[in-house]
Formats: C-alpha cells, structure tokens, sequence
C-alpha cells in the first residue's frame, strides 16, 4: 500500500497558528528518531543499536512484537524509516519531508509505502484503517511539535 498525505505548518496569510522556523520543524521531527516513545503509544523499548552520521539503526518493541528500522536523515529536509529486511513488513518505509513552497510557508509530507506480511494480506479494509491511523498519528506528531515550540522547548 503506498499512501501520502501532506500537514501545513505555516501559512503566511492565515496564521491559525504561531508559527515554526524550519529548525524548530526540524528538530521536532527529529526528536521522533531519538524518542520515539513520546510520539508511539503502546511502544514499549527503543534501543538504539547502531549510530553513525545520519543514519540510526533502532529496535522498536510492542510486547512481544519486535521491529527493527533504519533511519536516514538529510538534516533539516527529510527523514526515511526503513524496515528490517528480517521484520515481517520488511520493505516498508515512511519518508517524511519538509516543503517550503514560498518563505515561511512549510509544509511535511509523508509518504508510507507498506508491504503486507503474507502475499496475500492485502486487504482494502486494513488498508483504510491503517492510512487513517498513520494520518491521525501525523497530525498527533505536528501538535506536539508546535506544543514544544511554543515552549520553547525546540531551540
């Protein structure tokens, strides 16, 4: 299933929010690599089991279900999560990527492509549930990242 959404950040001539600086975008973005507990609920354990410039490799645990993701970033524009080859969705990624259509009008897009566990589990019903739940928990992220930055806690 590939599905791909986009969430305003800012908008110049209608300012509903405050806004956010790319760096404060950025680092909130970021902040879901390094803690992802705080953005993943019924996530159990995140260890980080490789780190180099760039790139972290990260074992995530729900219960008894475990995945392991690559994560690729291009600081300041785009992050990629890829699954394991090893996991049972192993193919899957989620990029998310930073627009700025004109000065201070940003914009995240993400972009999901999902492979189903066995080659006959695609199903149109679970892929509805799962674009919706990956949209609600988006918009989730961007709420805690404005939250933080209004705080002053993304500097």
């Amino acid at each position: 299933m590939r599905f791909e959404h986009l969430l305003q950040i800012n908008d110049p001539l209608l300012p509903r929010h405050a806004p956010i600086s790319r760096d404060q975008l950025w680092r909130g973005l970021a902040r879901r690599v390094e803690e992802p507990a705080l953005f993943m609920p019924g996530l159990d354990a995140c260890t980080i089991l490789e780190r180099r410039e760039n790139y972290v490799k990260r074992e995530l645990r729900f219960g008894a279900i475990r995945f392991v993701d690559h994560v690729h970033l291009d600081p300041g524009r785009r992050i990629r999560h890829d699954s394991d080859l090893a996991d049972p969705h192993a193919g899957s990624s989620l990029t998310v990527t930073i627009e700025e259509r004109s000065p201070g009008a940003l914009w995240v897009r993400f972009l999901y492509d999902t492979v189903p566990a066995e080659p006959g589990d695609a199903d149109p019903r679970w892929d509805e549930a799962r674009r919706s739940a990956y949209r609600e928990a988006d918009i989730d992220a961007i709420r805690r990242i404005r939250e933080w930055a209004a705080e002053g806690r993304l500097e």
